[in-house]
């Protein structure tokens, strides 16, 4: 375990209760150059019907709605698993003030936000 492990750790604390939840309702696991990948299952499979992604990263826990969304999502998850060990518990703070701010400013808070346009670059 390193400093980015352990930086990041509130963060991933929460996605392991959630992973554990997803698990309960029938989710599948896997490590994947370790990230803990927790796919499917009636928790996560109802995910795009209530909120506009398929994925969230917590930390070194990686949450989708299906394995094709994961395959899809890794190289742009993993961008935020980075950003993660760089922020810290600062993380979700930052993200979320980077999508007020694009608000405010009148632009999407979602594809404008500092941080996944930098994850978002990954896609192209």
């Amino acid at each position: 375990m390193s400093w980015r492990h352990f930086w990041a750790g509130p963060n991933t604390l929460f996605g392991l209760m959630l992973a554990t939840l997803a698990l309960l309702l029938g989710a599948r696991l896997r490590f994947v150059a370790g990230v803990l990948e927790v796919c499917g299952g009636h928790l996560l499979a109802a995910v795009p019907r209530h909120c506009p992604f398929t994925a969230i990263t917590l930390g070194h826990v990686v949450l989708a709605a299906s394995d094709a969304s994961m395959a899809e999502l890794r190289e742009h998850e993993r961008v935020h698993v980075a950003q993660y060990e760089a922020w810290g518990p600062l993380f979700v703070p930052a993200y979320l003030g980077s999508s007020a701010w694009q608000w405010l400013c009148g632009r999407d808070p979602y594809r404008d936000n500092h941080f996944e346009r930098s994850a978002l670059a990954c896609r192209r």
